[in-house]
């Protein structure tokens, strides 16, 4: 995925504006109130899920659905992707994992509401993801079933929670196989990437289509690889004021990255080459993918 600067049209940008706000809104509707007791958790996962970031899975997701369209609303499988993919974050930010203190521009959860709290917020959105999938589909089984089953799969312990775990044990590994760490990222970036697609293709017109949402998969993979290099890459060279996050987190921890592992060109021509692996698969899927390829072309020049 390049790193070079790209200009991005206006009306993407407002286009991205008008769907965040749209998934911000629903997320405002799903979560409990921040007064409904216990009204520490509630205002600590609120605190969580409304400091931001890009939205990027679930924008995901309704990009996925606009491919080929149909009358099932897609923005239920992207908030609950959403609300996985910040439990995700709440965890990884725990003086145990990642021991960070800085997430989406805002301090981490565990800094403003303690650790305890902190690991129940994680609790409790991992939850709420299932039971929004639940309610939200319950008229259409077929749907629900394969939405939990493409969540969980990309959740579980031998996808991002799996890859976590490797990613911990390698910490400090002098000498990382390539294998590994392409592996760590295959699990604890791209399966979630993966399945943020993937959702919003099964609720459109082709969801039973299974060689279309195998390759709907595919295009995630090679996007959260490229995703994935971007990062490390931006670990490297970026502020934290810049990345919303502690920047060089990565080599204060020892971990392995591309950048460590290869060096800054080689994990930019990685990053480049798996963008471009995304794109060439957008394109030859078809569809309304417009503003998925836009979407793709804009991650590619992201400098957060």
């Amino acid at each position: 995925m390049s790193t070079s600067t790209t200009s991005v049209p206006s009306s993407f940008e407002e286009v991205v504006q008008r769907r965040r706000q749209r998934i911000d809104d629903a997320l405002d509707q799903a979560l409990p109130s921040a007064d409904s007791p216990p009204t520490h958790l509630h205002q600590a996962m609120r605190h969580s899920v409304e400091a931001g970031g890009k939205r990027l899975r679930p924008l995901l997701t309704l990009a996925a659905h606009k491919l080929f369209p149909s009358e099932r609303n897609p923005m239920p499988a992207a908030i609950a992707v959403e609300c996985l993919h910040t439990y995700s974050l709440v965890h990884d930010d725990l003086p145990a994992m990642d021991d960070s203190d800085l997430r989406r521009g805002q301090p981490t959860c565990h800094k403003v509401y303690g650790e305890a709290t902190a690991i129940l917020v994680g609790d409790a959105l991992l939850t709420l993801a299932f039971q929004i999938l639940a309610d939200s589909y319950a008229s259409d089984p077929v749907a629900s079933v394969a939405l939990a089953r493409s969540l969980s799969q990309a959740a579980g312990s031998q996808q991002l929670i799996g890859g976590q775990m490797d990613d911990l044990l390698a910490e400090n590994d002098p000498e990382p196989a390539a294998e590994l760490l392409s592996s760590i990222h295959a699990r604890k970036t791209a399966a979630l990437l993966a399945a943020s697609l993937e959702m919003g293709a099964l609720v459109g017109a082709r969801g039973e289509d299974r060689d279309f949402i195998d390759r709907i998969h595919a295009m995630g993979i090679s996007l959260g690889h490229a995703f994935q290099a971007v990062d490390d890459i931006l670990d490297a060279t970026a502020e934290s004021a810049e990345l919303g996050k502690s920047a060089d987190q990565d080599a204060s921890r020892g971990k392995c990255t591309l950048v460590t592992f290869h060096g800054l060109d080689q994990a930019r021509k990685i990053a480049s080459q798996r963008s471009e692996e995304a794109l060439a698969a957008c394109r030859s899927i078809g569809g309304d993918n417009a503003f998925l390829v836009q979407l793709l072309e804009w991650l590619a020049s992201r400098g957060h």
